[in-house]
């Protein structure tokens, strides 16, 4: 499977949101959703703030696969659920790049139900 380049993640990190689609199943992009973005190493991850039952995340999660743009990369992915074992990185990830909004705004992306709502996003 490809990897993120070092440009990649520089950009995806950087930017403040980023813009994915899942697949429908006859291959078509559905309308793209805006969602805030952190990286943690090598990996880029998404976030649904309103929950594992949220539209945008359970087509995602159906589909396997989509489109991200941000920063100026548009990539195709796959999406991957990462399991409990990055919750703390990842809460620490969205501290650090989004706590400049207040903690009401960030506290939807680092409450246990948003971490159970955690994609990887994988380059196709």
């Amino acid at each position: 499977m490809p990897a993120w380049t070092s440009d990649e993640l520089a950009k995806i990190g950087k930017a403040t949101e980023l813009q994915i689609t899942s697949r429908r199943r006859d291959g078509s992009l559905r309308p793209y959703v805006t969602i805030w973005v952190v990286r943690s190493g090598d990996d880029v991850y998404v976030r649904s703030a309103y929950g594992h039952e949220n539209g945008w995340f359970q087509r995602a999660l159906s589909s396997g696969s989509g489109r991200i743009r941000a920063g100026g990369v548009e990539r195709d992915v796959a999406f991957e659920e990462p399991g409990a074992a990055v919750d703390a990185e990842l809460h620490a990830a969205y501290h650090a790049k989004y706590d400049r909004y207040g903690p009401s705004i960030v506290g939807t992306v680092v409450s246990p139900e948003a971490a159970r709502s955690t994609l990887r996003l994988l380059p196709r």
